[in-house]
Parts: structure tokens; C-alpha cells; sequence
């Protein structure tokens, strides 16, 4: 039994070693790879029509230069889905929950971004941190505002993601709690729990994609505005 809710975000172990690297691992077992025939099964279709058309809409507004990191992101957002989408199987972990995790992805990617600007564009990227026409007095508050928006950036990245994916794993929780304590007691408010907690499940799994694509997206826009 569970002594905390918390305790499910909590990183296995077994024989004192952390089996979230197994957790990391795993989604990568789980795609096909293309094979040498010249005709693909309905699979490897779908999944290369996906990935094709993920892409493009991606970095339809990204300039050239920024096409580079195509295969990066897409490998990102894949990665992404399965770990959170594989985190609402029963007796899994889910490491996106994890803020470390999250933010050793956020951080290096976005400080990857900036430096690309700084760079290639210098002066357009120092550019960003004081709009035009701006009065003479609010100068050097303005900068300091977007300096420090700047560096919120990965922060940002990574709290969004984990309290996401953390808020909707206690609601599931506590939904079913309630629904397992009510079942003999009124099993009419019961069965009404469990079917707010099937939508609530379908909601999460909405949430598990849409915020891994969030991730990215905001990823591509960084680099939109420093290429």
C-alpha cells in the first residue's frame, strides 16, 4: 500500500539501481524500422505518413537553416508521446513526471537555440531584448524584463510538461480511490465515478500527446527566432 499519493512519481528500483533508464529505453523497442523491401506494411505507412506530416506543419514557418533540426525534434516528439502515453499502463512509471528529466531536455535544446542566434545573428538576437522605439527611460528595465523572460524560457519548458502530466496522474488516482471506497458502499455514485473517471482517462491521454507536441513546438518557435 502507498503511504503518499507522491509516491507513484517516485523512480523504481530494484537491487538499488534506477529503473528509469529501462523506462528511456523502452519506446525505442517499440517503433518498426523501414526494411529492404520496396513496398511497406500498413505500419511502417502510417507511421512514415505521421512523421512526414508532423515535420512539415513543424517547419512550414521555420526558416531553411532551420530545417537542420528536422529529424531532432520529430525524434523528440515521438519519444515524447510514447514516454508519456505508456505512463498511463498500469504498474509503469512515467519519467516525463520527473522535473530533472524535463528540464535535461528543455535546457541544452533552448541554450542550443540561443547560441545558433548569438552566432549566425548577433545583432538580430540581442535585437529581441529591447523593442523598437522604445523611451529612453525604460531602457534598461526593458532589458532586464526580457533577459530575465529569456532565461524563464526552459523553466518554463520543463514545469509546464511535468505539472501537466503530474496533475492529471493524482486526479486519476484520486478519482479511482474514490470510485474503489464508494463501489460498496453506494455502488449507483460509484459507477457514475467510473465513468468520470473513463473521460478523465481519455482526456489524459489528449493531454499526453498535445503537451509533448507543446514541447516541441515552442522548441521550433526558439529556433524560428534565432535563424
Amino acid at each position: 500500500m502507498m503511504l503518499s499519493f507522491f509516491d507513484q512519481f517516485m523512480s523504481p528500483m530494484y537491487l538499488g539501481i534506477p529503473l528509469i533508464a529501462l523506462a528511456l529505453t523502452l519506446p525505442w523497442l517499440l517503433f518498426p524500422t523501414p526494411s529492404a523491401r520496396w513496398l511497406n506494411n500498413r505500419l511502417l505507412t502510417l507511421q512514415n505518413w505521421f512523421i512526414g506530416r508532423f515535420a512539415h506543419e513543424l517547419f512550414m514557418p521555420v526558416n531553411v537553416p532551420g530545417h537542420k533540426w528536422a529529424v531532432l525534434l520529430t525524434s523528440l516528439m515521438m519519444f515524447l508521446i510514447s514516454l508519456n502515453m505508456l505512463g498511463l499502463l498500469p504498474y509503469t512509471f512515467t519519467p516525463t513526471t520527473q522535473l530533472s528529466l524535463n528540464m535535461g531536455l528543455a535546457f541544452p535544446l533552448w541554450l542550443a537555440t540561443v547560441i545558433i542566434g548569438m552566432r549566425n545573428q548577433p545583432t538580430h538576437a540581442l535585437g529581441h531584448l529591447l523593442p523598437e522605439g522604445t523611451p529612453t527611460l525604460l531602457i534598461p528595465i526593458l532589458i532586464i524584463i526580457e533577459t530575465i523572460s529569456l532565461f524563464i524560457r526552459p523553466l518554463a519548458l520543463g514545469v509546464r510538461l511535468t505539472a501537466n502530466l503530474t496533475a492529471g496522474h493524482l486526479l486519476i488516482q484520486l478519482i479511482a480511490t474514490a470510485a474503489a471506497v464508494l463501489l460498496p458502499l453506494m455502488p449507483a455514485v460509484a459507477i457514475l465515478t467510473m465513468t468520470l473517471l473513463f473521460l478523465l482517462t481519455l482526456l489524459e491521454v489528449a493531454v499526453a500527446m498535445i503537451q509533448a507536441y507543446v514541447f516541441v513546438l515552442l522548441l521550433s518557435l526558439y529556433l524560428q527566432e534565432n535563424v
